[in-house]
């Protein structure tokens, strides 16, 4: 890694982020969704859920941890289509400026802003009565993963700022990444679903990752699952990174 695309990186990192500090009102657009739900589901439904917990917030924030990244990176493909679409890309291009480094402040920046947006998730779930007996490894392992998932997604977001027409189109991939969680064990157990339902809720990505990171905030020990989410994630992660270097050198050729 060259010392030019590492200080290119940051400093189009800065220029991003400094975006996104003057409308700081776009992460917390993307915490209340998640938010609403959680209450939505604590406070309506959750009685009615048999989890076999005693408390539904401390089952469900796992999943509802995911749904706020699903909605952030949304906001990424939005910005990264707007820098297309006004010449940026094309002014930066005609300049020494490393051209990954234009991608990659995008996914930095997307990084911080989904911490941001978790760090408040989280907040807002202590005060609805969430607790954990996790040590600080167990953070680190799901601070690990969230951050791995959000580079995943992250970068599915950048092939849908390169690829889409429209505004409207660059952030509507995002739907169905938001919608994925409700198929899987984030808000029921799955053996309380259909056949085919069952089926597809215990073999998607998103429930091994909800298993892990509820087993790591209950103190519990950690079983396959982990490893089945780490698997998930870095395929996700590498199959994306790699379409998105290829959309993004086919779109700037």
């Amino acid at each position: 890694m060259s010392t030019h695309f590492v200080g290119d990186t940051a400093a189009l990192t800065g220029r991003s982020l400094r975006h996104i500090t003057r409308s700081f009102d776009t992460i917390v657009t993307t915490a209340v969704m998640p938010v609403a739900i959680m209450v939505l589901f604590v406070f309506v439904f959750g009685g009615a859920i048999d989890t076999g917990t005693s408390s539904y917030v401390d089952y469900m924030l796992p999943g509802i941890l995911l749904i706020t990244i699903a909605s952030g990176v949304a906001y990424t493909a939005y910005r990264l289509f707007l820098d297309l679409q006004s010449g940026i890309f094309e002014r930066f291009q005609s300049m020494p400026v490393d051209r990954s480094s234009m991608l990659w402040a995008h996914v930095l920046t997307s990084l911080v802003a989904n911490l941001v947006s978790l760090v408040i998730v989280v907040g807002v779930a202590l005060l609805m009565g969430f607790r954990t007996t996790a040590g600080v490894g167990a953070w680190l392992g799901v601070a690990g993963m969230l951050v791995l998932f959000t580079l995943a997604l992250t970068w599915m977001a950048v092939i849908a700022g390169l690829s889409a027409k429209t505004v409207d189109g660059a952030s509507a991939f995002s739907y169905p990444l938001i919608f994925l969680p409700f198929i899987s064990s984030a808000f029921a157990p799955t053996e309380t679903m259909p056949g085919p339902v069952r089926w597809f809720a215990e073999n998607q990505p998103v429930t091994s990752i909800v298993n892990s990171i509820r087993d790591l905030f209950a103190g519990r020990p950690v079983g396959g699952d982990i490893w089945t989410a780490l698997a998930w994630c870095a395929v996700l992660l590498a199959a994306a990174y790699a379409i998105a270097i290829a959309t993004y050198r086919r779109r700037t050729r």
